[in-house]
């Protein structure tokens, strides 16, 4: 019980309760002092983001080219496909679903927040796009030339940004929360949208259950084998899934649920599920896309251009690949794509990660379920090859 009080999901529950509470009652002079500390806050965030970016995608390049093959290609490229493939089924959700829901069109009509009693600038130290392109450049060269020592040094590193997100990120996150949802409940901006925010995760939990029929039902015609044979076996990884938020956590129940199927070869198993454990996040990238989609229609009062949400589908299938398997990883590692790809400030950041965070756990169960369709998908494969080769 006191590791759910003390769970990061709680805390941000509170954080937004509260802050909401105290948003509706406050004078401007609290507010002043609020805004102030919001911004401070979310510039420790913006500021790490680059970090985030280089610590989590560089390492995974070196990682999956150091130890390339045909088969570790087929993986990469199937885990990619179904994370991209989410995210563009969301975003047509959202396109078809989100116009028709009640968002009160009302910012006119908001409370301007008062001016920060100072500014504390704390720029990036690269934009995101340019640590994006240093982490790509920076792991490819490193495999190229076999330098050990870059790649040492570069896990190194991501020990440390995992370190920095655990003990400054996630114990800021609560604060950054709190305050901004004080500014939103002032400004009266949010207020009226909870409702709406409710029945978006509901219409996100169904979108995972059809995407994971989806994968399964592909699985099975590739491999001409009964999908269910695998699925049975799934549950304790879900319900796992679901208690730990991490795909990370639940690896050695899902090995185990695995390992049941007489559908799936023994060695694609062992190769497959840790594999995907780390690089296929199909559930977290279905949910964040359309939460993103939703946050900018009830802030900004309009749905991002087609354009635009296609550039950060297929950006944010190259950052789900190299995020951590950890509570909120994807969300976190995509920080950079929220703020420049669709433009969102402070209050926009900090409501995605909210929501992102009240469904978690179920995105987190959709990604380790799926790895078993796409395994199926290896087994079949390799068993073709053999039969080929014979």
């Amino acid at each position: 019980m006191k590791k759910i009080l003390t769970s990061l999901p709680v805390k941000l529950i509170v954080a937004l309760l509260l802050g909401i509470v105290i948003g509706l009652v406050s004078n401007e002079a609290v507010i002043q002092v609020v805004v102030t500390l919001q911004r401070l806050a979310g510039q420790i965030i913006m500021f790490i983001v680059p970090l985030i970016i280089i610590g989590f995608i560089a390492p995974s390049i070196t990682k999956l080219g150091g130890n390339a093959s045909k088969m570790l290609g087929i993986a990469l490229g199937i885990a990619y496909l179904s994370s991209i493939g989410a995210a563009f089924f969301s975003t047509a959700a959202g396109y078809s679903i989100i116009p028709h829901l009640k968002i009160a069109a009302n910012a006119a009509a908001n409370r301007e927040l008062p001016q920060v009693i100072f500014d504390l600038a704390i720029p990036q130290i690269m934009s995101v796009m340019s640590a994006l392109a240093f982490s790509v450049l920076i792991g490819l060269a490193a495999v190229w030339t076999k330098s050990s020592k870059i790649i040492a040094a570069l896990d190194e590193f991501q020990e440390i940004v995992i370190a920095i997100v655990v003990k400054v990120v996630i114990p800021v996150l609560p604060f950054f929360i709190g305050f901004t949802f004080v500014s939103l409940a002032y400004e009266g901006s949010i207020t009226n949208q909870l409702p709406v925010f409710i029945a978006v995760i509901l219409i996100v939990l169904v979108g995972h259950f059809i995407w994971m029929a989806l994968l399964y039902g592909l699985a099975g015609g590739y491999s001409r084998k009964n999908p269910f044979r695998v699925l049975k076996h799934y549950a304790p990884a879900y319900i796992t899934a679901v208690g730990t938020m991490s795909s990370a956590a639940t690896l050695p129940v899902a090995l185990n649920c695995a390992r049941k199927s007489d559908a799936l070869r023994p060695d694609m198993v062992n190769f497959g599920i840790p594999l995907f454990a780390n690089i296929h996040l199909c559930g977290s990238v279905l949910t964040e896309t359309f939460f993103v989609m939703t946050v900018s229609q009830v802030l900004y009062g309009t749905l991002p251009p087609l354009s635009t949400m296609v550039l950060f589908c297929l950006l944010l299938g190259i950052f789900a690949i190299g995020a951590p398997g950890v509570p909120g990883g994807t969300v976190m590692a995509s920080l950079g794509l929220i703020v420049s790809v669709l433009g969102f400030d402070a209050a926009g950041t900090a409501l995605m990660l909210t929501i992102f965070a009240l469904q978690d756990s179920f995105g987190t169960a959709c990604n380790v379920t799926g790895d078993g369709a796409l395994t199926l998908i290896l087994s079949a494969h390799e068993d073709k090859q053999e039969a080929k080769n014979k």
